[in-house]
């Protein structure tokens, strides 16, 4: 009788944390990349926002570790975004619009700038950058920098819920309780 107690006792325990192990499972963003989410956006189209990110930066690592894992930002994106890493750096050729973009400065010891990212950013090079452009492939905004996730969360839903479209940013964060 102890034994079928002990092997219930167990069995239980082995089951709750199975099924706690599932609820705490972290949500990610659904990164992909540029390609996809012009092609997504072709059948079904989204807002598409691009994370333009090196990998020598450190708070585009900092956006990574924090606020892209944040819940509230991984649920809003999801839902509203096609998400893409971008890597300015990157080697491969892009077409995008009838035009290839490539990075003619990878052949020597120093990473060039990807002519997409230079494109995207219009010139200015800043990491981490994020590029929203409309459900038509058209830029609506980049926005420069590091951002927490209390701070970014509001940016995502203005460009989401198209309040940008009626309201001016000012007004719109005047409506956001933290």
């Amino acid at each position: 009788m102890k034994k079928a107690k002990l092997i219930l006792l167990t069995l239980t325990i082995i089951i709750a944390n199975n099924i706690f192990a599932q609820n705490t499972e972290t949500k990610k963003i659904n990164w992909m990349s540029f390609e996809e989410a012009i092609k997504l956006n072709e059948t079904t189209p989204k807002k598409i926002f691009i994370d333009v990110y090196t990998d020598w930066c450190g708070w585009c690592t900092k956006m990574d570790q924090t606020t892209f894992l944040d819940k509230d930002v991984v649920d809003y994106m999801n839902e509203n975004f096609y998400a893409v890493k971008f890597n300015a750096e990157q080697t491969e050729p892009i077409e995008f619009m009838g035009n290839t973009f490539v990075n003619k400065g990878s052949n020597g010891p120093r990473k060039g700038t990807h002519e997409l990212a230079q494109a995207l950013l219009q010139g200015k090079m800043s990491y981490p950058s994020y590029v929203f452009m409309n459900e038509n492939n058209q830029l609506l905004t980049i926005v420069p920098g590091y951002a927490e996730a209390k701070d970014f969360l509001p940016i995502l839903k203005f460009i989401g819920s198209n309040a940008y479209l009626t309201t001016s940013w000012e007004e719109f964060s005047k409506t956001i309780t933290q």
